[in-house]
Parts: structure tokens; C-alpha cells; sequence
């Protein structure tokens, strides 16, 4: 792809330092060129492989919408595609069709040919593109209910429901047995092809299922026989190093997984007792997708420029608001990972720690023998920092010492869990924080979101409901003039139309008015008013740019922001 880059660089699609970037990105990933730039932000998927077709003048295909027949795709081996980054998907005579994300590459063509002893016609298409192909073509992913299949579940005896009593060797036999293991691996390995953010396993009274988190929305992927439940529920608590004999009480643990020669992703597992057994939680954590550049997390550029005066400056709080799984640590990590220099001592309190941070002091939270985030503040506060992350302020004694800390010289990140950035101000006040200390320590607060983007492979303009958009807060002119897009479904995105997430931020600078106002004891309304005033966008309207680019639709605004 190097010479597709220099074209890039040369037709000021790209500068020569985003190629180097991506060049740097795509070496450390382990990824090909063409999905660090889109990973990068700095080429979308569509637009490189229109742009490679126009360069070399030839067809560009969505593999989305093509079936491939699996007799052509034997002509040439998984390693082989993968190797050039190519799949066949057409025979016609003595020719073979060939996708291709770098068509210049001879010694492929060449190979090919030699290989298939078919005349090779490339076409092009994006990498992402040909690495989803490769996963739905080449190796579906394991077949759950064809391994479901090789249990004999009327032999084994498993112990009843209402059995508390489960001999534990007898769990450890069960859990060890090779179908349970193949089963249990082939439920991570599929987590993780689906790009699945969270695993959840639940016993209820008569079925056992298993729902993968795709996108932040939950989809049923199997139901095992009720019969498998201990067996199963007890090889992940193996696998996570937890006691399999505690069955009571919740549990928290952490997997590991070695996948090939470069690539571990971690499972963090959380077993929650029900009445039914044990329901099971298990959240992906995938270093090598972590977005730590901050000009690339779906910022526009007013709010990135007001975040980032707030992040450097020397001491004061930056808050970050939103629901769970709202991004709120990508965010944190992301102004970290600025901020880290060799300049700077920077200590973490963390519950759990989710991605080991070269360069940062992080420390893993223990409530059992008291380490909590008020007494590793304290400690932090003896050890010389400069910056400061908390991983939440739930409770007035940590909230008092990290605004102390944001008033002694010390910068000081962390969350909180409200609804939007101006009843932050509420929470604080609520949990005891006095009116003129929130106004002396907070620089920025700021609110997100994260809803489905739209599939760039079947994105298409769908049917205007001018009645809704009026609801939503668009303006006439608007209305009149957004073009609204819409997934059909394809094979890439499972027919759903969206693939991927795309971030909705609501950034609040402190500006004078504003702490005049909370002094004045004002209403989160009343702040809110007074932002908008002041020209922040609040979530719903992020959302509506958002609309109006092409990114989402209206059904996923509605259903992640409220009305203003």
C-alpha cells in the first residue's frame, strides 16, 4: 500500500505527516495501511477505494452485496488471501475476479495466477471491506449450534436447580470435559469476530441464553440446554481464576486470551448469583482498538479546542458525564495520553484498571481491604503529581479531596454518572460540595453519548418524516435541506444498517455567567439555558449535526439523547 499512500500524499488527499501517522498506526497495530487511515479518520473506507479505482481505472465492488459461490473461493487458500490481502468472488472462462484493496501489487497478481492457473482480473475494494469478507467466506466463525449438537445432554446429570449442594470435584470434571471447553472458546472467539463489547450469559427458570452487546445494542446469539448450565457457568469461573465453589456471593474476575502470535484481548467477568444460577457478565478489552487520539474520537472542532484549554491547564477539574459504556474512559485515557510526557507525574485510581498505560502510575482499587478512591487520593497527594485521574467521584469524601486537589496546583480527571453536563453542577451540590468550591475547581465538564453509525456499505437516503425532525429540534431550513441516510442491510453490518458507533459530545467551558449562576443557586435548566446561550451544543443538537452528516439516523438520536 506504499505506493497508494504516496498517490494519497501527492493528490492532497492526505499531508506527508497523516501518512507518516498511519504508516506508524498500521506498524503498531499490525494492520494493513488502508485500515489505519480509516481507523485514523483520515480516509473514510468508500472514499480510498473510489479513489484507488479512479487512479488505476478500474471497477470498484461492495463485497456486502455480493454472494460469493464457495467453489471460487477455494481457488485460492485463506493464507494466501490473507497474505496479499485479495478474495475471489467470480469465474468467468479463463479469468478469475479478484478483489483487491492494492491492485499495484504484481507479485500478487503474478502468484495468483501461477496458483489458480487462471487469468486474474483485480477489482478493488477497501481492506475493512475484504477482512469482513474473509471472516463471513472463509471461516464463518464456529457453528454454536452444531457444537451444541455434540453434547449428549440426556446422559450427563446435572445438578438440579435448587440444588445449592453441587460437589465441586464434580463441577471441575464437568467444566474440564472437552465440548464444554470447545463451547466456551467458541463463545469468546465469536465475541470477538462480531466485535461484540460485552458477553452476557443468564440462567433464567426454563432456557439458558447467551446475548452478545454489538454496537451497544444486545443480540441474542444462542440458547444452550438448560442441562449445560453449571458446566458452562463453571468453566468461565475457572478460566477467570475464580472459586467455583462460591456460588452466593458475586464475584469479579479477569481472562485472558492469547490469540495467535501478536494479539491478547482480556475479558473482564463479573458472575452475579440469580435465582435461576449464576448470571455471568463479560466486558472485551481490546488494547489495540483503543482510540487514544483525541482528534479522532468524533470531536468537532470548537468543543475539541475548548477540552483541550482544559486539559492543560495547570491545576482545576475536568468531568466527564454519561451513562455506562458511553466511551467516558476512551475519553480520559485519550486527554491522559496527551498529557503524558516525561515532564509530568501522573497517578490513576481506577476501578477496574481497563488498559495498562505506559508512562502512568495506576492503581487498582480494592474495596475489600479499603483501598477505595478517597484513601488512594489521599496518597496520591503525597506523592508529587501533576495529574490526577479519578475513576469515578461517587460519594462527598473523594469529591472533597479531589477538589482540594484541583485547588492545590494539581490537574484532576475523573466521572460521574448524570444525565448531561449542567446537572453535573446538581450532583455535586447534592453530595455536599459547596457552590463557591465548584465554581473555584471545575474547568470543563463534559457529556456524551455514543450512537450507531450508519454502514458505509449499505448507506442509503431513506424516507424524510418532516413532523419528526420538527420534534427532534430541527430548524426549518434544516428540514428542508437534510438528505436522511439510512442502512438497508448487508453481510457486513448482519443486516442490521449500522456498523460501528460514532460519539456525541457536549462540552461545557465554566465561563464566568455560568458560575454566577450556580453561586446564584440556579436550576440545571436554568444552566442549560445559559450554555446554549454561550454557544455549546447540547447532546441532541451534536446528534442533529450528526443527522445531517450522513453518520446516523434520527431512530438512534431519539434513542440515546433527550429533548433540550
Amino acid at each position: 500500500m506504499s505506493r497508494i499512500g504516496e498517490l494519497l500524499v501527492r493528490e492532497k488527499v492526505l499531508s506527508l505527516q497523516q501518512l507518516q501517522h498511519a504508516q506508524d498506526e498500521a506498524k503498531r497495530s499490525g494492520k494493513r495501511l488502508g485500515v489505519a487511515l480509516s481507523k485514523l479518520g483520515y480516509v473514510q473506507d468508500q472514499e480510498l477505494t473510489q479513489f484507488v479505482a479512479r487512479q488505476y481505472s478500474l471497477p470498484a465492488v461492495n463485497l456486502g452485496e455480493i454472494e460469493i459461490d464457495p467453489a471460487v473461493l477455494k481457488l485460492i487458500p485463506r493464507e494466501i488471501a490473507e497474505k496479499h490481502q485479495v478474495i475471489p468472488i467470480k469465474r468467468q472462462g479463463s479469468t478469475l475476479i479478484v478483489a483487491m484493496a492494492d491492485p499495484s501489487n504484481i507479485y500478487a497478481i503474478d502468484e495468483l495466477k501461477f496458483l489458480t492457473q487462471y487469468n486474474i482480473d483485480p477489482v478493488v475494494a477497501s481492506d475493512t471491506a475484504i477482512e469482513g469478507a474473509m471472516s463471513r467466506y472463509y471461516d464463518k466463525g464456529p457453528d454454536l449450534d452444531m457444537m451444541i449438537g455434540e453434547f449428549d445432554v440426556e446422559s450427563v446429570d446435572y445438578a438440579a436447580v435448587t440444588d445449592e449442594n453441587v460437589n465441586v470435584v464434580d463441577l471441575e470434571n464437568q467444566a474440564g470435559e472437552a465440548p464444554v471447553v470447545k463451547l466456551c472458546n467458541a463463545v469468546l472467539l465469536s465475541a470477538i469476530k462480531k466485535k461484540a463489547s460485552d458477553i452476557h450469559i443468564e440462567p433464567y427458570e426454563k432456557s439458558f441464553r447467551v446475548r452478545f452487546r454489538i454496537d451497544g445494542i444486545l443480540q441474542e446469539e444462542m440458547r444452550p440446554p438448560l442441562k449445560l448450565r453449571n458446566a458452562i457457568t463453571s468453566r468461565l469461573k475457572i478460566m477467570a481464576s475464580l472459586d467455583i465453589a462460591e456460588r452466593r456471593l458475586p464475584q469479579d474476575g479477569r481472562i485472558k486470551l492469547k490469540i495467535g502470535v501478536n494479539k491478547e484481548m482480556d475479558f473482564r467477568v463479573s458472575v452475579l448469583p440469580t435465582l435461576f444460577g449464576e448470571k455471568i457478565v463479560m466486558r472485551l478489552l481490546d488494547k489495540s482498538n483503543l482510540q487514544l487520539d483525541m482528534t479522532r474520537l468524533g470531536f468537532e472542532q470548537k468543543p475539541l479546542d475548548d477540552f483541550k484549554v482544559a486539559i492543560h491547564k495547570p491545576y482545576g477539574m475536568v468531568l466527564v458525564t454519561g451513562p455506562t459504556g458511553s466511551g467516558k474512559t476512551t475519553t480520559l485515557y485519550s486527554a491522559l495520553s496527551e498529557l503524558n510526557t516525561t515532564e509530568c507525574n501522573i497517578s490513576t485510581a481506577e476501578d477496574p484498571v481497563e488498559f495498562n498505560l505506559p508512562g502512568i502510575n495506576q492503581v487498582q482499587m480494592h474495596e475489600e481491604i479499603g483501598l477505595n478512591f478517597a484513601t488512594s487520593l489521599r496518597s496520591f497527594l503525597r506523592q508529587d503529581p501533576n495529574i490526577i485521574m479519578v475513576g469515578e467521584i461517587r460519594d462527598f469524601e473523594t469529591a472533597e479531596i479531589a477538589v482540594k486537589a484541583a485547588l492545590t496546583g494539581h490537574l484532576v480527571l475523573s466521572t460521574l454518572h448524570t444525565n448531561d453536563a449542567p446537572s453535573t453542577v446538581s450532583r455535586l451540590l447534592n453530595m455536599g460540595v459547596e457552590p463557591f468550591l465548584v465554581t473555584a475547581s471545575v474547568n470543563l465538564v463534559l457529556a456524551q453519548r455514543l450512537a450507531r453509525r450508519i454502514c458505509a456499505d449499505c448507506k442509503q437516503p431513506g424516507e424524510k418524516h418532516p413532523e419528526q425532525l420538527a420534534r427532534m429540534g430541527f430548524t426549518e431550513e434544516q428540514i428542508k435541506t437534510a438528505k436522511v441516510m439510512v442502512g438497508k442491510g448487508c453481510g457486513t453490518c448482519n443486516n442490521t444498517g449500522y456498523k460501528g458507533r460514532v460519539a456525541l459530545y457536549e462540552v461545557m467551558p465554566f465561563t464566568d455567567p455560568l458560575k454566577e449562576l450556580v453561586l446564584q443557586g440556579a436550576s440545571a435548566a436554568e444552566i442549560k439555558a445559559e450554555m446554549i446561550r454561550g454557544g455549546t451544543k447540547s447532546l441532541r443538537m451534536a446528534g442533529i449535526g450528526k443527522i445531517l452528516e450522513g453518520m446516523t439516523t434520527p431512530e438512534e438520536i431519539l434513542r440515546t439523547t433527550v429533548d433540550d
